[in-house]
């Protein structure tokens, strides 16, 4: 990105925390800078290529520096990362999730996991689905996490205790405590085939 595209990038990224992934238009841009709305589309072209530069800096507060030498360390705690810059934004998964962009980030972040499922002995295809999954699977948890309210454990009760869902009712209490750090972890464990004592 040029420094025209951060700037924009950057006010897109405060109206995104402050009001969430519906709020975030070029107009409001255009508001929030003070510039007409010409400008904008000048540097990001339209609302598709700017969510794509959005989902890519979101990504890149990851980070890669100081990463684990060991690869399933590695990979955990890059995908750990990967999270927390997810959560960090209001509607961040959603925006991530919602756009395909080989940006340079997003590049990034992907090879530095692959890498390490290679040097874990994966071989190439295992090590793309491997990839893909554990990507998937942070993604689709965060996404449920940011959107989650306080009522939803009322209203899963409500349903599952309809007599329609024995399965449901029967694992009940562990459905109503979701610790998403837990979930995460178990199903980091499981994609990886990591110990339990793998970092978070």
């Amino acid at each position: 990105m040029n420094k025209s595209q951060r700037e924009v990038v950057a006010t897109a990224l405060e109206i995104l925390d402050e009001g969430g992934l519906e709020a975030v238009s070029l107009r409001a841009i255009a508001e929030r800078r003070g510039v007409r709305m010409n400008t904008v589309v000048w540097h990001v072209k339209s609302k598709g290529r700017l969510l794509e530069l959005m989902a890519d800096a979101i990504v890149a507060e990851a980070g890669l520096n100081d990463l684990p030498a060991r690869w399933d360390h590695r990979a955990a705690e890059l995908l750990a990362r990967y999270r927390r810059a997810l959560l960090a934004h209001h509607d961040g998964a959603a925006v991530v999730g919602g756009t395909y962009a080989p940006e340079p980030a997003t590049l990034a972040i992907a090879e530095t996991l692959m890498a390490a499922l290679l040097e874990g002995g994966y071989h190439d295809q295992e090590a793309v689905w491997t990839c893909w999954n554990t990507l998937y699977f942070t993604l689709g948890l965060c996404r449920e996490e940011q959107a989650i309210s306080s009522a939803e454990p009322d209203r899963l009760t409500e349903a599952v205790t309809s007599g329609a869902f024995p399965a449901l009712h029967r694992t009940l209490p562990h459905l109503l405590q979701p610790s998403f750090d837990d979930r995460f972890t178990y199903g980091l464990q499981r994609l990886l085939n990591l110990p339990a004592t793998a970092p978070r």
